[in-house]
């Protein structure tokens, strides 16, 4: 025994004791040859990196062998990406920075391949959480909506979701921590769910992403990527103050971090309060009031050839459902009807790095407590209204909850990456097991367990001046539902056992067509299975205020959807076009029956193929020498209709968004700029309306805002000020569940944020 445990040990003993392997260099600017001085140098699949010093020079330490891609990134020059091959012992790399007046061009992480924007094959829109706050978004939901292409279904301020090129709900995916988000997405009132403290920036793939993702990702993926560990070596922390004028909202979150040359570990805290909105007349919407408090910490190891990290968010939410004009007041505790919401995010991230491939391999668990409450209808009216209101107010304190729901959800993804020459290769085993329970007094979806198990392999094949992407994926959903209620009640919910079976398959390819224009092309299939929802309803969807009748009969989606995009570049402009078709077999929606149970309207799921197509195109003005002059602009289009030639529902109205922007040096030898922007934001009319929808008037909103840095008794302090609608313009969005009811969206609002760096 003691000698087979000998052995075993030798054997072993490879993956262990390593060579150190070393990068270094300098950095230099290539017009003056002068070094550049904090300048990133990133290996983005080994999640190391290094800043340079005054020198220029940086040193990358305990390297794994292997082929990797290098990013060197500053802002006011091009973004410059190379693979790497790292020897054991100390390899040596420089390089002269070319300046540039675009933006850094950042590393895309939704997709496998970890390639910068203009080398992936997948066009994915990217934004940091830095800049949407510079822009005055009052949430994250609300922020994502200002990437081209990208809505949300509102119901108020607090409550958002997002819709990609028309399509939402269970058809989008939302990533965060590298896990996907489980929350009950199906409800229209039900929003993201997730904090922007903590996050670091957001990535959006446009289509179906199902090769990648599996179910429900047949629309597209909202892919929040979290805050980065400090560098070896490195502590840091920071406060961040926000205030809203037209919601009285106030928010704060303080983080802190710090990273040995091994260990890792970071914590944020945050909390926000909202009152009632108002929209552009002066009326608050009354119960549109929120509140919410986030914490997220994460602790990694990282040796040369494993890494690991654990990551922790916890989520709790109180947040009001607007239904009607009333009580004018600013009070901050949400009246009824109300979430409460409490959402608890477990991940674990491990990566095993070889000579010639790699094993990543993720696991996560989340848990949703969604707990909802209703008005109370049944009063004994006694001794006036006095003793009402009093009887009413103690009977709301004894009433529990009307829908109570538990959503517990394990999810594991393990992807083995081997390297064959200019092709890599991605082999994936993606899975989720996921229980529903009911513990309030009605049951909007019965109690069930969701099984998920999907194969994948993807292939990345890079020519000189092209690449090649392709690859192929099965999955298979089972759904076991419990029976609920009372056979003959009409809102008997019978036992249910479903499943469903996909192949999907994705080709793209780009090519640099010339040193300035760059193509892309890419076809792709994607599913989505029917959730339990749409399969098995049957009763008052409050937050809706209708009755939902489930169909046990329906198929799953599955499209087909075609990208083209162009782009081109210099060093005076930026000029794109992104054009999509996306064909939908088996669209599943609402359709009234025109029919009511006790006053509510009846809606029923049904299914009816269907085709959505549009695009984004604009363009980005920075001519030279004026680098500090910015002029952008963008139009994005979608049109959706049904077999029968009648429109979509929550089709987003046509937007053209044109932003002067200019920028200049904070101060000499900083990386920081200071900022002035001013935005027109037009929506047009949307007339193109689903049978049981209203045209939606358009309109246009003005916004403007400032930002940089000041010091402040030796202290850096950053600040963002903001005011969008500045002309308190009443407006209601077409994609707003607020409209039925005649009710607008917010009117003028003025944001105010300082980052205070420890």
């Amino acid at each position: 025994m003691k000698q087979l445990f000998t052995s075993m040990l030798l054997a072993l003993a490879p993956l262990y004791i390593v060579a150190q392997s070393t990068v270094t260099g300098n950095i230099s600017d290539s017009e003056n040859g002068q070094p550049l001085e904090q300048v990133s140098v990133y290996i983005p699949q080994l999640e190391k990196g290094a800043v340079t010093g005054t020198d220029g020079s940086y040193t990358l330490k305990d390297l794994p062998e292997g082929s990797y891609k290098l990013v060197v990134a500053y802002l006011g020059y091009e973004t410059h990406s190379t693979t790497l091959e790292i020897h054991s012992g100390t390899n040596s790399y420089s390089y002269a920075m070319v300046p540039s007046a675009i933006e850094i061009d950042e590393v895309v992480l939704s997709t496998p391949f970890h390639k910068l924007q203009r080398e992936n094959v997948m066009k994915v829109e990217q934004k940091s959480i830095a800049e949407l706050k510079s822009e005055g978004a009052i949430t994250l939901a609300d922020g994502i909506t200002r990437v081209p292409g990208v809505t949300s279904v509102s119901t108020g301020v607090g409550i958002g979701k997002p819709v990609i090129r028309g399509l939402s709900f269970n058809r989008v995916l939302v990533y965060t921590q590298g896990i996907r988000l489980e929350n009950q997405q199906f409800g229209g009132e039900h929003g993201l769910g997730v904090n922007d403290a903590g996050i670091s920036s957001i990535e959006v793939i446009k289509g179906p992403a199902s090769l990648l993702y599996g179910s429900d990702a047949l629309g597209g993926v909202l892919y929040l990527n979290p805050e980065s560990f400090e560098l070896p070596n490195q502590t840091s922390g920071d406060i961040n103050l926000n205030y809203f004028t037209n919601t009285l909202g106030y928010g704060a979150n303080a983080g802190f971090k710090t990273s040995g040359e091994k260990l890792k570990f970071l914590v944020r805290g945050a909390y926000s309060s909202n009152v009632d909105y108002e929209t552009g007349d002066g009326t608050g919407v009354t119960n549109s009031r929120f509140k919410e408090a986030d914490i997220k910490t994460g602790l990694a190891y990282q040796a040369t050839k494993f890494k690991t990290e654990l990551r922790y968010n916890y989520n709790e939410s109180n947040l009001g459902i607007p239904e009607e004009i009333g009580v004018q007041d600013n009070g901050r505790d949400p009246l009824l009807p109300n979430q409460e919401i409490a959402t608890h995010i477990l991940s674990s991230k491990s990566n095993f790095f070889f000579r010639k491939s790699s094993l990543e391999a993720t696991f996560g668990y989340i848990f949703n407590d969604r707990k909802e409450f209703e008005e109370h209808h049944e009063h004994e009216h006694e001794e006036g209204e006095e003793h009402e209101e009093e009887e009413h107010e103690e009977e709301e304190g004894e009433e529990g909850p009307a829908l109570d729901m538990d959503l517990s959800t394990f999810n594991y993804n393990l992807q083995f990456n081997p390297q064959w020459g200019s092709m890599t290769t991605i082999f994936g085993v993606q899975g989720m097991h996921q229980k529903n329970e009911n513990f309030g007094e009605e049951v909007l979806i019965p109690n069930a367990i969701t099984n998920d198990f999907g194969v994948l392999a993807t292939s990345h094949i890079h020519f000189n001046k092209s690449d090649l992407q392709l690859g192929l994926r099965y999955d298979l959903r089972s759904i076991n539902g419990e029976e609920s209620g009372i056979v003959g009640d009409e809102e008997y919910i019978p036992s249910l056992d479903k499943n469903f079976n996909s192949f999907n398959a994705a080709v793209g390819y780009r090519a640099d067509l010339t040193d300035n224009i760059l193509f892309r092309l890419n076809i792709a299939t994607g599913f989505r299975a029917p959730n339990l929802s749409e399969l098995t309803s049957n009763g008052l969807h409050s937050g809706a205020n209708r009755v939902e009748i489930g169909n046990q009969d329906l198929d799953s989606e599955q499209n087909v959807q075609v990208d083209l995009a162009l782009e081109y570049g210099n060093q005076h402009i930026e000029v794109y076009a992104n054009a999509f078709y996306n064909n939908v077999s088996d669209y599943i929606y609402l359709q009234p029956t025109g029919e009511f149970r006790d006053d509510d309207p009846i809606y029923v799921f049904q299914q009816q193929d269907a085709k959505l197509y549009g695009g984004e195109f604009g363009f980005h003005l920075h001519p030279h020498p004026l680098d500090w002059l910015h002029l952008e602009s963008s139009f994005d289009m979608v049109f959706g209709e049904l077999e029968d030639k009648t429109d979509l529902p929550l089709i987003p109205a046509n937007r053209w968004n044109n932003t002067l922007r200019v920028e200049w040096n904070t101060a000499k030898g900083t990386k920081s700029k200071s900022y002035a922007f001013a935005t027109l934001q037009s929506v047009f009319d949307q007339n193109k309306v689903a049978t049981f929808e209203t045209p939606t008037s358009g309109y246009s909103l003005f916004n403007m805002g400032f930002g940089g840095e000041i010091t402040i008794f030796n202290q850096l302090v950053g600040f963002k000020i903001s005011g969008n609608n500045l002309f308190d313009k009443t407006y209601i969005s077409h994609l707003s569940r607020l409209k039925t009811d005649g009710i607008a969206n917010i009117g003028r609002n003025i944001a105010f944020n300082l980052s205070i760096g420890l």
